[in-house]
């Protein structure tokens, strides 16, 4: 297998299987002559897994891919009577990326097939029912700049490239390339926005799909490519708990919008807001403090599947200061797996607990039958699940 084709398997792997656990949250903008401020409304997916992508259908309907199973599928939130329902229900793949077609009523999402296809589909959004749209690119992110022309991040070698395809004609047009995922129309313009990885630090740029004509908006803020436009031409752009605010026609630099202190919103990614820019829809992480009790909670109750799930898939587990105890999930399953089963007396006391950053640092008190251990573990969370463990006795 070439070096490039494994580069694509992993680009592909880290869109749609490396998947943390994560929220959807709904938040009022409040527009003042003093600016803008955000209020929370709720968390509309609350549901264990993988729930990002989020979308305005309109005013009162947010589309985003939700965890349903051991699949990802297309889910509705209605805003008045606060429901969700699921409009993909497919049994041979999971769907990603909904986005509302102009002027149908109906949804296009990329569909991963179990077989490994990677297809831009059509969904009628009152009866689920699919049609390909795209069987020549491998889309990985899009927006819609007409109801005929939509504009994608597609995976070519070791990269994603800018297209512009026109569905009725068939035809594509390469508009730029290395780009990240976020593609934007702009408010009030014939442009789209994209972020361009060409250079070392990374660019917000617009670009018209008809002339091809192209020029820098501002760099991202260390290299981060989640960003939205609100309806006055305003990007807003989150890092970690921030979120930055910059309007081309005002300001030269970036600016803090907000710094939320809630631990559930401590890694924001995915951001959107509704047409009119009342309302916005971000996603967040689960925060490291709650992913690393709900692996204590797991170790208490030895539940092992639980205890698991909590951990990456190469997770690493130390003694201090660097003496490799276990690399991987499996293996990590497989030792605690037994561990619970033969140790019928064992539990875990938190005595204190420190949280910086992506890391967690518990003093516990483990009781193993009939002694009792003192000991320090240091866990550092990645993407939603513990990637490294050091134990210090």
């Amino acid at each position: 297998m070439s070096q490039k084709l494994n580069f694509v398997l992993f680009l592909v792997t880290s869109i749609f299987y490396a998947q943390p656990d994560t929220e959807v949250y709904l938040f009022n903008v409040n527009s003042t002559k003093k600016g803008i401020s955000l209020e929370l409304v709720s968390n509309i997916s609350n549901n264990p897994g993988y729930d990002n992508q989020p979308y305005f259908y309109n005013d009162n309907i947010i589309i985003y891919a939700a965890t349903q199973g051991d699949q990802t599928e297309i889910a509705k939130y209605n805003l008045r009577d606060k429901k969700t329902t699921v409009l993909s229900q497919t049994p041979n793949g999971s769907e990603y990326s909904p986005t509302k077609i102009p002027e149908q009523k109906a949804v296009s999402a990329i569909r991963l097939g179990k077989d490994g296809t990677q297809l831009l589909y059509k969904y009628d959004f009152t009866s689920g029912k699919s049609d390909v749209l795209i069987d020549s690119l491998k889309v990985g992110y899009h927006s819609w700049y007409t109801k005929d022309i939509v504009i994608c991040a597609v995976l070519v070698e070791d990269r994603m490239d800018l297209y512009s395809y026109n569905i009725k004609r068939k035809s594509k047009r390469l508009l730029d390339k290395n780009v990240g995922r976020s593609i934007h129309k702009i408010p009030n313009s014939s442009l789209i926005s994209y972020i361009s990885k060409e250079n070392k630090l990374w660019e917000i740029r617009n670009i018209n799909p008809i002339s091809g004509e192209r020029s820098k908006i501002i760099n991202t803020i260390t290299n981060n490519e989640d960003m939205c436009w609100l309806n006055n031409g305003t990007i807003l752009l989150p890092v970690k708990n921030r979120i930055y605010y910059f309007n081309p026609q005002q300001d030269t630099t970036w600016n803090i919008l907000t710094t939320f202190k809630e631990d559930n919103l401590h890694s924001i990614t995915r951001i959107t807001t509704n047409e009119i820019g009342n309302l916005l829809a971000l996603v967040s992480e689960t925060s490291p403090e709650k992913v690393v009790q709900q692996q204590l909670d797991a170790y208490n109750n030895r539940d092992i599947e639980a205890f698991a799930a909590a951990f990456s898939e190469d997770v690493e587990v130390y003694n201090f200061p660097n003496q490799l105890q276990l690399k991987g999930r499996d293996k990590l399953k497989n030792a605690y797996d037994e561990f619970f089963k033969n140790t019928p007396n064992l539990h875990c006391i938190l005595q204190n607990r420190i949280v910086h950053d992506n890391k967690v640092i518990d003093e516990e008190l483990v009781t193993i039958n009939d002694t009792e251990i003192s000991a320090v573990a240091i866990y550092e969370v990645t993407n939603g699940k513990i990637s490294k463990v050091t134990f210090i006795r």
